[in-house]
């Protein structure tokens, strides 16, 4: 080994080729044909998670419409984070009855009426609070 690393430093090593193992121009062409095949087919997959994320985004792609999209995602993402603020805020104030009362409150106004909050906070457009009294879990859901 120490002799090969000496040689190997002075520039004396050579590489030994073996011409039975190196590929042919063909089989490199069939080789690159084949992987190109089979990348087709995760072409077409990768285009439908492509298709499913954007129709997720409010992005067109379009640079003459970007302000609009813009405008578009700035208001989803206003809604998203005043759902979670909200359910969060709500779900901490149940644990707080919870831990005083000993149960969970019957209905999101039992809160309001025992003045753990001074009121229950209005849901985004289009929502309303799902609320199991028996678990404690708070949701908001499509109405």
């Amino acid at each position: 080994m120490a002799r090969i690393l000496r040689r190997f430093a002075l520039g004396t090593f050579r590489f030994k080729v073996n011409l039975s193992r190196v590929m042919t121009s063909l089989e490199t062409t069939l080789l690159l044909i084949l992987l190109g095949i089979s990348s087709l087919g995760c072409d077409a997959k990768r285009s439908e998670e492509t298709k499913k994320t954007n129709d997720a985004s409010f992005s067109s792609g379009n640079p003459l419409t970007a302000p609009v999209d813009y405008i578009g995602a700035a208001g989803k993402a206003k809604v998203t984070a005043e759902k979670v603020i909200d359910t969060v805020s709500l779900a901490r104030h149940i644990q707080t009855f919870y831990a005083s009362e000993g149960r969970f409150p019957t209905d999101l106004q039992e809160l309001v009426a025992e003045k753990y909050i001074p009121s229950v906070p209005p849901t985004p457009r289009g929502m309303k609070y799902a609320y199991d009294s028996a678990t404690g879990n708070l949701k908001i859901v499509p109405q």
